[in-house]
């Protein structure tokens, strides 16, 4: 029987490295605009995002947004949105990237509560979708084809 990385590498996949956070989060090392951060690997998030405090680390345009941002704890949050990024996760890279951007306090308050590390954003459905994503939790990799 074939090994699964053997098919998706055939298959033009990149693997991507993931750790499992005290908080059972997946993490992930992504660079946005050539520079790196921490990001969880979020499936029920719709959209990729960053936090408020990293708009000049990524060196980030962000505009206005008439959007809500709802997650854990949390609705009706006010949304910039950066438009026009580079996304690298290893060797898998995306160009035109939207980013949304909002407040990540109570996720990475929540974090340092079980002294986990803070993240500079998260990674979503539109990324694991446009890669074609497959996640091997047994081996902890990511998947973008």
């Amino acid at each position: 029987m074939p090994n699964l990385q053997d098919v998706l590498r055939k298959d033009q996949y990149k693997k991507i490295n993931f750790k499992v956070s005290k908080t059972q989060h997946l993490l992930v090392k992504a660079s946005i605009n050539g520079v790196s951060g921490n990001f969880i690997l979020d499936t029920g998030a719709s959209n990729s995002c960053v936090g408020f405090e990293s708009i000049t680390l990524f060196g980030l345009k962000a505009g206005t947004s008439k959007t809500r941002a709802a997650g854990a704890g949390a609705t009706g949050m006010y949304t910039q949105v950066a438009k026009n990024n580079t996304l690298s996760l290893g060797r898998w890279k995306t160009a035109g990237l939207h980013l949304v951007i909002f407040d990540l306090t109570h996720v990475n308050e929540a974090l340092q509560q079980y002294k986990a590390k803070a993240v500079q954003g998260i990674i979503g459905a539109d990324i694991l979708l446009e890669g074609e994503a497959i996640i091997d939790y047994a081996n902890r990799c990511l998947y973008l084809k």
